[in-house]
Order: structure tokens, then sequence, then C-alpha cells
């Protein structure tokens, strides 16, 4: 981890320089680019390990910044923006970002995401079949939730819903993406479905939706599993 390469591609020269400063401080190494095609041309020649993205770029927008590279690459793209609507986090997200931060952003906050999103990609031949996130364990291959060693009765759907969330623990994974693998493509808008297992999980679970210890709530965007290790 201490090895990975981070690509920043950001048009704000003070805002590289921030991060240049917070990420190589954290032992990654960097690079940066100040418009979209550059970005996009460092990417492919210099095999970055993560992208850090800004949506507002003087030469395209990143939506198509996030379209180019996924054409041939999956390497994580983490977008910074001062865009908080909600339509323009799922609008990236769908382009295949797999991460939105906004702007201003806590730099632990950041540093936590991009390690984060560097361990999901890791050996990804030898996926892990038991996350742990703080007293919370899931057994993928044994279909066992526990928390506190105490076994947790969870419905199909329900155990289908926090195994995604632990596969890609400290990650968000939106809306849509839980609905279409649980619950099928037919339904990736009827987020209603969503809202009622996630209840009755964290009812299940023992979580405060406004305290959570488990599961995080991305509003009107997704949801991510606080923390998890194999």
């Amino acid at each position: 981890m201490a090895e990975a390469r981070i690509l920043v591609i950001e048009d704000e020269a003070p805002i590289r320089r921030f991060l240049r400063i917070a990420v190589e401080s954290a032992g990654f190494g960097f690079s940066e680019a100040g418009r979209g095609r550059q970005g996009i041309e460092m990417a492919a020649t210099g095999a970055p390990d993560l992208v850090l993205l800004d949506l507002g770029l003087p030469d395209m927008d990143g939506r198509q910044v996030i379209t180019s590279i996924r054409e041939w690459s999956q390497v994580p793209i983490l977008v910074l923006s001062v865009r908080d609507a909600e339509t323009e986090k799922i609008a990236a997200l769908d382009a295949g970002a797999d991460d939105y931060v906004t702007k201003p952003f806590a730099t632990g906050e950041l540093l936590a995401r991009i390690r984060a999103l560097l361990r999901s990609r890791k050996a990804p031949e030898t996926e892990k079949t038991n996350i742990v996130a703080g007293d919370l364990s899931i057994d993928l291959a044994a279909h066992l939730v526990r928390v506190a060693g105490a076994e947790v009765k969870l419905t199909r759907k329900e155990f289908d819903v926090l195994a995604l969330l632990a596969r890609y623990a400290g990650r968000l994974v939106t809306h849509r993406q839980l609905l279409a693998a649980v619950w099928g493509p037919a339904h990736e808008d009827d987020a209603h479905y969503l809202r009622i297992a996630i209840g009755h999980i964290r009812d299940k679970l023992g979580d405060d939706a406004g305290n959570p210890r488990y599961i995080l709530t991305e509003p009107g965007v997704g949801y991510r599993l606080i923390g998890g290790a194999g």
C-alpha cells in the first residue's frame, strides 16, 4: 500500500498542492494533471493505482474522463467535486466512478477512502469470505451473520444486501447497484424495497441510523459498510 501511486486530475493548482502534501505524507506516490485529456493520457501511460478526479475541468467534463478511462481500465476512481447535488453524484457513479467526496473535505476522510479503494483492488483472485467490522462478522460462504458472537437471523434478501456491502466494505454502493444485484435490473428504481431491507437489517444488528456502527447512509446515493477486514 505504501508504494501505491495516486494520479490527481484537478485544474486548480492550490488544490493539487494540498493533495500532494496529503498524499505524499500518507506514503503514496503522486502525479498530477491540470486538464482532462492530459489526465487520461497519464492514466494510460503511468498506470496509477488510483485516480482522484475533479469534475469541473476546463477542457472536458469529469464524467467524460471517467467514461474514457473505463473503456480500458478498472483503476479505482475517486471523484472530488464541489457539485453536491444527488443527481451529480449518481451520474458520476453510474459513469464508473468508485466513490465520491464533496469539497470541502476532511483530509482524514479522504485518505481513509483512498485506503479502502486500494484494499478493495488487492488480490481479486482471493475474495474474502469472512468480513469483520467491529463486533459484526459476516461469513459469506456459510451465510452466517454474528454480532458480538451471537448469530443474527436475516432473510435471504437482507443477507444478500449486507453481503454486497461487505464485499465492498468501506466503499460506497449505490442504490441502483444494490437493487440490480439483489432484486434484479427491472427493480433498479424501486428504492422502497431497499429502504425497507436496510431498516430491517439495522433493527436486527442493533444499528442506529443516526449514529451508525455498521451501515452508513450516503443520502440519496447509497450505503457503505463501515470498516471491514478479511
